[in-house]
């Protein structure tokens, strides 16, 4: 099945294709231009180069979430639309849990962090062992100190991942001698683990409900909470 990737939930923006267990391209952007400028006409292009045309893709796949609220509903606004036009299946993957199949298996536990703002940053765990990845905790966005409270009680390495690296490891290396900043170029998310997250989900007989798939901010946009806090008044 050839499957097309879309990663859009930070600054950076990728596309990627992949099948049978294969990447056969991907295209990768960290300009600072917006996703709905940079998105499309990087996957027509890999396409193109990639000797392949829109016709010819089998299934779509977006990160939904947790990340930026604008880039993940261009990243889910894209995919199903691309889906849509081709009557394709469409899988929604978790940011974070693409990061952590983008990184690999190293040896000790994946510490999944983009930054969230408001001194908080949205987290999953993951543990490595033996080339296999096991989730820890489910998705969530919490505070700097909170995660340092829970990495406190993991042994082994703790490897970063993810644009709130620099964040976390400025703030709680000294406290966390055995976390371990990622190279930049492993650092980003990206659509190959996007496409690997989604190829998961299709081994496991999910049919990749396009209609159904609704970004997961994790909390609520700045603009709801000054909603809500106005008719709290």
């Amino acid at each position: 099945m050839l499957l097309l990737a879309f990663e859009t939930s930070a600054k950076a923006g990728s596309v990627a294709l992949y099948r049978d267990g294969c990447l056969l391209a991907e295209a990768y952007e960290n300009t600072g231009l917006t996703h709905s400028q940079t998105l499309m006409t990087m996957a027509e292009a890999m396409l193109k180069n990639s000797g392949f045309t829109p016709q010819q893709v089998e299934a779509v796949a977006v990160a939904a979430g947790p990340g930026s609220f604008t880039g993940v509903r261009i990243g889910v606004a894209a995919a199903k639309g691309f889906a849509w036009g081709g009557e394709l299946p469409c899988y929604g993957v978790s940011t974070l849990e693409a990061m952590a199949l983008g990184f690999g298996t190293w040896e000790g536990t994946v510490v999944c962090v983009m930054d969230a703002r408001r001194n908080q940053v949205y987290n999953a765990l993951f543990s490595a062992r033996d080339g296999h990845l096991t989730r820890l905790c489910e998705d969530r966005a919490i505070s700097l100190e909170e995660l340092a409270e829970a990495l406190e009680k993991i042994p082994g390495p703790l490897y970063l991942v993810g644009d709130g690296s620099r964040v976390c490891y400025n703030a709680l290396s000294r406290q966390l001698a055995r976390l371990v900043m990622p190279p930049e170029h492993r650092m980003h998310q990206r659509a190959a683990g996007v496409a690997l997250a989604a190829a998961k989900k299709i081994a496991a007989g999910e049919n990749g409900d396009g209609a159904a798939l609704e970004p997961n901010y994790l909390r609520l946009s700045q603009a709801e909470r000054e909603r809500l806090e106005k008719e709290k008044k």
